[in-house]
């Protein structure tokens, strides 16, 4: 088992880690014992024990619940993984991960594919890998956990968030990952759209007036009481704070949630486009 590479221009990440590093290295010359030695107690490379110990490796939790038994830190060092965890992600993950921590509503619309807080890991792993070009294994896992690890907060019960979400008909019917990823997919959205704080509503390609041609966006109200968007292009993911861009999102959204089903009759089109699959 590997750890996964810390990213050199991510302050956050690297911060967390030299802290995370030197604790273990602290540890493990309190304990007497060389990289070698504490590599085999724990059951692992002495390279990888020198890669953690220097930041070039975020270890995982099972690494870190192997160090903790092995210097006899009576969990000192495994409460360190949930600090670990977070910077495990993509910054930019993290950063929108927060983001939605603090919305009390988000409202989205996309246009190309399901939205991330929707997608089965299927479907993850399938959109992940269209990707060009393509990642490194340990990259590809990584993004397939971050996304995963974002849909919690769909059911988190402190506080119960409200969540809009508008898919045009066409990512429905997008079979990304082949016929049984997209029924699987399709079935999720069924369960999804269940749940008393989501709506999910379609915007079939039948409408003649359509407000979001120029692509997908989220909208995120706060706790504070702001408004910020969101938007994510090739290479690039913004964040929209500007009051009168915001306001023009929100304008376009409203329009957007108006001229599809209800939400309804959007879980009767999602299973009329299940039987079609």
């Amino acid at each position: 088992m590997s750890g996964w590479e810390t990213g050199l221009d991510d302050e956050e990440a690297g911060a967390v880690m030299r802290t995370v590093a030197r604790q273990l290295k602290v540890w493990r010359e309190t304990s007497g014992l060389t990289q070698a030695e504490l590599a085999a107690a724990m059951g692992y490379g002495e390279e990888l024990v020198s890669a953690v110990e220097r930041g070039r490796r975020i270890p995982r939790p099972e690494y870190l619940d192997a160090a903790d038994r092995a210097l006899r830190a009576g969990g000192k060092i495994a409460a360190m993984k949930r600090d670990v965890a977070e910077v495990r992600y993509p910054k930019k993950v993290r950063d929108l991960k927060r983001l939605e921590a603090e919305a009390v509503e988000l409202g989205a619309y996309n246009n190309s594919v399901i939205h991330g807080l929707l997608q089965t890991e299927e479907y993850i792993r399938a959109s992940v890998s269209t990707r060009r070009p393509l990642f490194r294994e340990e990259e590809f896992e990584q993004h397939v956990a971050a996304r995963l690890a974002r849909q919690e907060i769909l059911t988190q019960e402190a506080p119960l968030r409200l969540f809009t979400f508008v898919q045009c008909e066409a990512t429905l019917r997008r079979p990304i990952g082949g016929r049984m990823v997209m029924r699987r997919q399709l079935e999720r959205l069924l369960e999804v759209g269940q749940l008393r704080n989501v709506d999910v509503q379609v915007l079939p390609l039948d409408r003649e007036d359509n407000a979001g041609l120029a692509g997908s966006f989220r909208l995120l109200r706060l706790r504070d009481g702001s408004t910020v968007g969101h938007n994510e292009v090739q290479l690039v993911s913004r964040v929209i704070t500007d009051p009168r861009e915001v306001q023009v999102l929100d304008i376009r959204y409203g329009t957007i949630r108006a001229q599809a089903l209800t939400p309804q009759e959007s879980l009767a089109f999602i299973e009329r486009v299940l039987g079609e699959t």
